[in-house]
C-alpha cells in the first residue's frame, strides 16, 4: 500500500468499490478502497439483492430509475453473469388508508418515469397464482423492478477497479482520520498511515463512527435485520413480494431458494449481526400466511445484517460542513444496493469537482438543520 493517495475510500461494499469503478472510468486511479473485514462484509454481502423503483420520496425514485437503468447495462460493463433478473416487484396493502396512499405513490412515479401499475388483489394473484388474497385490498406493480446477485457485483467491481490500477485493500481498519481545521491531512489505518485530502465514507452500518474520526457530524444509526435461504424449491415465483404492513419481503432466485427477510419493530438500534429465534419464527408464520405452499420448503441457512438508518430513511450524499473534501455515502436504511449505480456515479463526480448528474441537495446532511424534512415511506424488512 502506498503512503500517499488522491482519495481513500472507506468501505468495501458495493457503493465504496462502485464509487472506486466511477474514478477509475474518468481516469482518476490514484485511489484506495479499505475495508475492515472481506469485501462484502458489511450490508451489501447481506441484503436480499432487490431492485425497486416504486419509493414515495422523489430523489429515491430518481435515484433508483437511473439506477436500474444502469443496472441492466452492468453485465457488459463488468464482463460477469451478475443474475440481473427483472420479474418485477409486486406490493401488497392490507388495509384502505395504505391503498389510498398506494394511489398517490404510483401518480408520482409515473410521473417520474417509473410505470408502476395500481392493482385489485385479483390482478395481484394474476401475477402470483399461489398467493392468499383473503385478506389483501390492493397491489402495485412494476415489471421493470427485478434482483441482482449482490456477490458477483461486488466482486466484478473490485475486478474491474484492480485492473483499472486502483487499490482494494481488505482487513486494513480505519482507526483516525487526521485534520488540521477543516483539511483532511491523512488515514490511520492498523496497516499503516496514508496522506490524502480527500476520503469517502462508504462504511455502511460503522459510517457514523468514521464520521466521527473526522471531527463530522452524521444521525445514522446501525440497526439490525434479519434474512434468511431455503432449499431449492420447485420455481414458480416471478417476482419479488413485499408488505410495509407487516416489513416482510421474500422472492424466489433463479435456482429456486426463497430468499427474505422480516423487520423486528422492537430491534434496539446497535452493532448486532447475530441471528435470532424470534426471527425464525415471524418469519416462517407469516410467509406461510402469505404463501401457504412454502410449508414444505426447508430453511437452511440465517444470518443478519445492518440497516444504516437516517431519521428520515432517505440517504446522506455529498460533503458535510466540518470538513473539506469528505463526501458521505451512507444512511440508506437498508436500500442502498438497489440505488448504488446512480449514487456512485454521483459522488465520483463531486470528488472530481464535477457538476452532478443529479442534484443532491436535498439529500445532503444539513437538511437535517430542517425540521421540515420529507420522510421515505417505502422501507421493508
Amino acid at each position: 500500500m502506498s503512503e500517499e493517495y488522491d482519495a481513500v475510500i472507506i468501505g468495501g461494499g458495493v457503493n465504496g468499490l462502485g464509487t472506486a469503478y466511477h474514478l477509475g472510468k474518468k481516469g482518476s486511479t490514484d485511489v484506495v478502497v479499505l475495508d475492515k473485514s472481506y469485501l462484502g462484509y458489511g450490508a451489501s454481502g447481506r441484503n436480499g439483492g432487490g431492485i425497486r423503483q416504486q419509493w414515495t420520496s422523489e430523489e429515491n425514485i430518481k435515484l433508483a430509475l437511473e439506477s436500474r437503468k444502469m443496472f441492466e447495462k452492468l453485465n457488459e460493463e463488468l464482463e460477469e453473469d451478475l443474475e440481473f433478473y427483472q420479474g418485477g416487484y409486486l406490493v401488497l396493502s392490507f388495509d384502505e388508508e395504505e391503498a389510498e396512499e398506494f394511489k398517490e405513490n404510483v401518480k408520482r412515479q409515473n410521473r417520474l418515469g417509473v410505470e408502476s401499475e395500481f392493482l385489485s388483489p385479483e390482478e395481484a394473484k394474476e401475477i402470483v397464482p399461489e398467493l392468499d388474497i383473503s385478506e389483501v385490498v390492493a397491489a402495485t406493480f412494476n415489471q421493470s423492478d427485478g434482483t441482482i446477485y449482490p456477490f458477483k457485483v461486488i466482486h466484478g467491481y473490485a475486478n474491474r477497479v484492480r485492473e483499472m490500477g486502483i487499490e482494494v485493500k481488505e482487513h486494513t481498519e480505519v482507526t483516525d482520520i487526521v485534520t488540521d481545521g477543516e483539511e483532511i491531512k491523512k488515514v490511520k489505518t492498523d496497516k499503516g498511515e496514508i496522506k490524502t485530502d480527500t476520503v469517502v465514507n462508504a462504511a455502511g452500518g460503522w459510517s457514523s463512527q468514521v464520521a466521527e474520526m473526522a471531527g463530522a457530524e452524521i444521525p445514522n444509526v446501525p440497526v439490525r435485520h434479519e434474512i434468511m435461504v431455503t432449499e431449492p424449491f420447485e420455481r414458480f415465483l416471478e417476482p419479488m413480494v413485499i408488505s410495509f404492513k407487516h416489513g416482510i419481503y421474500f422472492s424466489q432466485s433463479e435456482h429456486g431458494n426463497i430468499v427474505g427477510g422480516i423487520g423486528n419493530p422492537d430491534e434496539e438500534p446497535g452493532i448486532n449481526q447475530k441471528g435470532s429465534l424470534w426471527f425464525l419464527k415471524t418469519f416462517s408464520d407469516t410467509l406461510l400466511d402469505f404463501i401457504p405452499r412454502f410449508s414444505a420448503v426447508n430453511m437452511i441457512r440465517q444470518w443478519a445484517g445492518l440497516y444504516d438508518t437516517t431519521p428520515d430513511a432517505q440517504p446522506i450524499l455529498g460533503s458535510v460542513p466540518e470538513v473539506e473534501r469528505f463526501y458521505q455515502v451512507n444512511g440508506f436504511s437498508g436500500h442502498g444496493f438497489m440505488v448504488s449505480p446512480m449514487v456512485d456515479k454521483v459522488t465520483a463526480e463531486l470528488v472530481m469537482g464535477e457538476e452532478p448528474s443529479m442534484d443532491i441537495e436535498r439529500l445532503k446532511v444539513e437538511r437535517f438543520e430542517d425540521m421540515d424534512i420529507e420522510e421515505e415511506g417505502a422501507v421493508v424488512g
